[in-house]
This record gives structure tokens, C-alpha cells and sequence, in this order.
């Protein structure tokens, strides 16, 4: 949202001046008419260079504003003052600017909804949504507080998948660093001393210098390597388009152990989130196709999609998720039973409650699964490399002593 320099008159004709956010000049000359400022100039802020990367906002930042907002609106502190406390106390400079910005404009006549909705990138559709709907019902405080619960057993989900993902790949880049310094600055001391010593080099020992002069010689490793980047690149624009994201992700979804812990945790996200708008008013369709949107699986969202178009045809949600494929029947029949029932939200919320502890299985799992194996692999790679260097020194040892 741009940033606006105005200089004017306030009312006894004292001279101000001071910046301010606004979407454009219109809304800009209504605030400031409304606090009695006759405008005389106004000017964009010259945009200063950054180089900061997305909007330096936590999910925290956001769960803890959801949380302590709904507190203040449950005391019954005005909309205007609950901003304003929440923009003052934040250590966040970049929430700070966003907050400031959502007060004036919320001070303009604008609804909280449409106020948070000019920064989505801080504030999703599924966020704008609840508020709305917690607006018209009356309800803003138990909203509030229903997306601070969501937000953070979302947060929760995702650090346990990344946990998950950390530790394989932290131990493989341990593994390789170990691996090529003991190639590239230990290897080569032993290959000297074996040239030294003459005589023929048993198989196992003239891999490893072979592999050892591979990777010292940047005429051979640089293209390798160039290679690696040049696939690396392929890879990233390829799932930069649809087609490529769908593929991979459904790749995904069939990767053992990883591809069970992936289509968990896309259902676990979908029910919770699903169940979360529908408890707080939003139709059916409007909430699937939100869910759909904040999908990180473009298989699962694909199938979403599906469902919105067989439902706004008349159908009931459990026949086109049945279709889909994607889901599975456990899933599918509790979702009947709350749709017979007409508590298809209170159903959702028990399902996701149900896949957070089979996330929380797959990541126990994966973990036993992984370190055992990791473990083994290094072992083998370097016990493997160091007896094929002693080998050699067991020979120099009989010649040595037979001499």
C-alpha cells in the first residue's frame, strides 16, 4: 500500500504536515477531511531500498494479534482502541506499519474484513473470511480466538513435518562434507606415501585415489557439478508450472514412508481448516474453495476443485470426495455420518485431530526408519574408504618385516 507525504492546515489555520498510508488519494483527502486537515500538498514517499525477502511477519506475529484481539473485543474494548493497543505493543516493524495501516482505514468507515483484506499477503483469504464472518454474526472475539487455536496447530503440524525432514537431510550433509574432506586432504597424504613405497595397489585402494584425483581435478568435477545445478534449475522451473507441480506432487504422495506422511498431512490441514470455516458461518462451497486455495498439495487441491464443481451441481460433499480418490474411506464415512447428522463441522475437527497424531506417528517413523539407515550408509562409505587405505599398509608391513 503506498505511503503518502501531505502538508495542509489544521482547523485555527495551524500549518501541518506528516505521512501517512493510504490505497490511493481518494481515501487519503476522506481520512484527513474527517480530522479537520484542509490538504494543501500531497506527495508519494520515495520508496527506500530493501532487501529483506517476504513481508519480516511471523505466523507467531499473527497467532498472538488473533489471540490477544479477541481478549480485548471479549472485555469490550472498541474496535478502534483494540487496533491502535495491539499496533502500539507490537516489536515488529513491519506488523507495526500493517496494523497502523488497518486502523486508518478501519477509521475511514472500511469493515475490519475489507481492511485486513488490502494486505494479503500478511493477513490470507481464509483469515479475511472468518473475520468477515465473525461480523456479521456478532461473533468477532470467538472468531478470533478459533483462528488463533487454528493458526497454531497449524504452525504445530508444520514444525513437526520440517523437524522431519531436517534431520535426514542435516546428517546426509555431514556424511558428504566428512566423506569429501577425508577424499580431498587425507586420501592424497596416503596415495603419496603408497607411490613412495612402489609396488601394485590392491582394487578397493585404486577407487578410492581414483576418486580422490576425480575430485581434486576441476576439469573433471566442475562439470559434474554444473550438471547438478543445471538439473537443479530444470527441476524448479518444471514445478513452477502447473502441470510440473501437479506431477511432483503426486510423485510425492507415492514416496514411502515420505508420501504417507505428506498425504496426512494434507488431510489433517484440509479438515481442520474446512471444519474451521464452516464452524464460523462460511457456506460450504465459499469454504472448500478456500481451503482448496491454502492446499499446499496440488493433487489434493485438484481434487477439491472437483468437489466444488459436483456440489454446485447438487451433489453431496461425500460423493465427489469418494471419487477423488484421494481421500481415504475412514475419512470418507466419518464425513457422511456429520453431513447425515448436520455436524460435518464438529466431524471435520475430530478428523484432523485424528491425523495430527498419525502425523505425529509418521514423524516417529520416519525418524526410527532414517537413522538407522543414515547411520549404516555412513559407516560402510567410511569404514569402507579407510580399510581400503590400510590394505596397502598391511603389505609394506610383511615386506618390511620379511626384509
Amino acid at each position: 500500500m503506498p505511503e503518502f507525504i501531505y502538508e495542509g492546515k489544521a482547523r485555527g489555520g495551524k500549518a501541518v504536515t506528516g505521512e501517512i498510508t493510504a490505497t490511493n488519494r481518494d481515501e487519503l483527502f476522506k481520512y484527513l477531511r474527517s480530522k479537520g486537515i484542509m490538504v494543501s500538498r500531497v506527495r508519494r514517499k520515495p520508496k527506500k531500498l530493501s532487501l529483506s525477502f517476504g513481508t519480516g511477519i511471523k505466523a507467531e506475529d499473527i497467532t498472538n494479534f488473533a489471540r490477544q484481539f479477541s481478549a480485548m473485543i471479549s472485555a469490550g474494548l472498541p474496535l478502534i482502541q483494540c487496533l491502535t493497543i495491539l499496533s502500539d505493543q507490537t516489536e515488529n516493524a513491519n506488523f507495526k506499519k500493517v496494523l497502523q495501516s488497518v486502523t486508518d482505514s478501519v477509521e475511514s468507515g472500511n469493515s475490519l474484513a475489507d481492511s485486513l483484506a488490502k494486505h494479503p499477503k500478511v493477513f490470507p483469504e481464509l483469515f479475511v473470511n472468518m473475520i468477515a464472518a465473525g461480523e456479521i454474526g456478532g461473533i468477532l472475539d470467538t472468531i478470533l480466538l478459533r483462528l488463533a487455536t487454528f493458526l497454531e496447530k497449524a504452525q504445530a503440524l508444520k514444525r513437526k513435518i520440517k523437524g522431519a525432514m531436517m534431520y535426514p537431510i542435516v546428517i546426509s550433509i555431514v556424511a558428504v562434507l566428512a566423506v569429501a574432506a577425508l577424499l580431498i586432504f587425507v586420501i592424497p597424504v596416503f596415495a603419496k606415501m603408497f607411490a613412495d613405497f612402489g609396488g601394485e595397489l590392491p582394487a578397493p585402494t585404486m577407487v578410492v585415489v581414483n576418486l580422490s584425483n576425480f575430485i581434486k581435478t576441476p576439469a573433471k568435477i566442475l562439470p559434474v557439478i554444473a550438471s547438478l545445478i543445471a538439473a537443479f534449475v530444470i527441476y524448479t522451473k518444471y514445478r513452477a508450472t502447473p502441470k510440473g507441480r501437479f506431477n511432483t506432487d503426486k510423485l510425492l504422495l507415492k514416496i514411502p514412508v515420505f508420501g504417507d506422511l505428506a498425504k496426512k498431512s494434507s488431510i489433517a490441514q484440509f479438515s481442520r481448516t474446512l471444519g474451521t470455516l464452516l464452524t464460523s458461518g462460511v457456506s460450504i462451497l465459499e469454504a472448500l474453495e478456500i481451503t482448496a486455495k491454502t492446499s499446499a498439495n496440488m493433487v489434493v487441491r485438484r481434487a477439491l476443485q472437483n468437489m466444488i464443481s459436483a456440489i454446485s451441481e447438487g451433489k453431496t460433499i461425500t460423493e465427489p470426495m469418494k471419487a477423488t480418490g484421494v481421500f481415504p474411506p475412514m475419512v470418507i464415512q466419518m464425513v457422511a455420518v456429520g453431513e447425515e447428522s448436520g455436524g460435518l463441522d464438529q466431524m471435520l475437527t475430530k478428523i484432523a485431530d485424528f491425523y495430527d497424531e498419525e502425523v505425529n506417528a509418521a514423524v516417529e517413523v520416519l525418524t526410527s526408519v532414517m537413522e538407522p539407515i543414515i547411520i549404516v550408509i555412513l559407516a560402510v562409505v567410511m569404514g569402507g574408504t579407510l580399510i581400503a587405505m590400510y590394505m596397502p599398509m598391511f603389505d609394506m608391513i610383511n615386506v618390511v618385516g620379511g626384509g
